[in-house]
């Protein structure tokens, strides 16, 4: 049993211990620990203002890089894309802040957009398996191709829905074309944000602004199951996801040739990642990152011009990018409209032979 004696005992340490605290913390103490806590502080004051001073340095070059980029733009844009139709697909559904950038971009060059179509969620969705079945099935009656897999029929008909053209007027999409779109639609397969004009002759897909709380290109978070964790549920559905998106992808190149994938920064598994990886399409495929910003809007039109003619390239400010900036293309220059004659042979360039046949030799007064 413990003596009440050793409770005095340690009581009267406890008080000692705090009184010595106190005096010399008054005391000799106080003046060291006051100037080692100021002098901290003040380093720490010098350091918060040595970095607000660097942000805004960068701050300002970065605000200089873009009214820089968006001066110059237009000059490397502009008639680049003349007379050119581009058919536009997005990967999920575009909103305006993200997409309107690019298009006015498409407009400075002056491509026309044919049409925009959005993929929807039953595109990708691991629970529409068995109605994209069925849609594939359908499709595969009017494009003809049987083989293959439902993504890649589904793939087929898209592309077709957008560039096949009438045998009879080539500058009208084909009826088979107008049905396959709006089978598509029907079956909620695409959502048809504006209807096709014309048959495109390039096509740009667009990949939409990444979500904060969800990364996996806008499908949908599965459940796990089967004895695997939701983390690798999830991998595996935003995977599968991105492999249907590139059936869209390696249809239209093989349809029309000129294709160019655009979206955000590169993200682990996206889909522009996927296309410089992939063997087929990186030899194929180009394909602008950062479209977020000013540098990457101005780089849509001119990679889709390169396409046009046959030179491929992946472009961005990232490490994968094989370029900053798509090669400068000379636009095609219209053909020169005929000088007109006049009824005897004599051409009205230079006022030699009047379409009268008379001179203009000046009469006598």
């Amino acid at each position: 049993m413990i003596d009440f004696r050793y409770h005095i005992v340690s009581l009267i340490s406890v008080f000692l211990a705090l009184a010595v605290g106190i005096i010399l913390g008054a005391g000799p103490l106080q003046g060291t620990l006051g100037e080692q806590l100021s002098g901290q502080v003040e380093q720490l004051r010098e350091e918060r203002n040595d970095l607000r001073a660097e942000l805004d340095e960068t701050t300002l070059d970065l605000e200089s890089t873009d009214r820089y980029v968006e001066a110059v733009g237009p000059e490397l844009v502009t008639g680049s894309l003349v007379g050119r139709s581009v058919a536009v697909v997005g990967t999920g559904e575009l909103d305006d802040d993200w997409y309107e950038p690019i298009a006015e971009q498409l407009a400075v060059a002056g491509a026309s957009v044919s049409s925009q179509v959005d993929l929807t969620s039953a595109w990708t969705d691991a629970d529409a398996q068995d109605d994209r079945d069925a849609a594939a099935d359908e499709t595969r009656l009017a494009t003809g191709e049987p083989d293959g897999s439902s993504e890649e029929a589904l793939a087929t008909a898209l592309v077709m829905a957008l560039v096949e053209e009438d045998p009879l007027d080539p500058e009208q999409l084909s009826t088979d074309a107008q049905d396959l779109l709006t089978m598509l639609s029907d079956d909620g397969l695409v959502d048809v944000a504006t209807a096709p004009t014309a048959p495109a002759e390039a096509v740009l897909v667009v990949v939409p602004q990444r979500a904060e709380e969800d990364a996996s290109d806008g499908t949908q978070t599965p459940t796990a199951g089967d004895g695997a964790t939701e983390e690798e549920s999830t991998d595996d559905a935003g995977a599968a996801a991105v492999q249907d998106q590139l059936q869209v992808v390696v249809a239209a190149e093989s349809a029309v040739g000129a294709v160019v994938v655009a979206g955000p920064d590169l993200s682990d598994g996206d889909l522009i990642s996927w296309v410089r990886d992939d063997e087929q399409t990186t030899s194929t495929v180009s394909s602008v990152a950062q479209v977020g910003e000013a540098p990457g809007q101005i780089n849509v039109p001119l990679a889709l011009a390169a396409e046009l003619q046959d030179v491929t390239g992946q472009y961005g400010l990232d490490d994968a990018a094989t370029a900053a900036v798509p090669p400068l293309q000379e636009p095609e220059e219209p053909e020169e409209a005929a000088t007109p004659e006049s009824s005897d042979g004599a051409t009205g360039d230079d006022g030699e032979g009047a379409l009268d046949g008379s001179t203009d030799e000046p009469t006598d007064q």
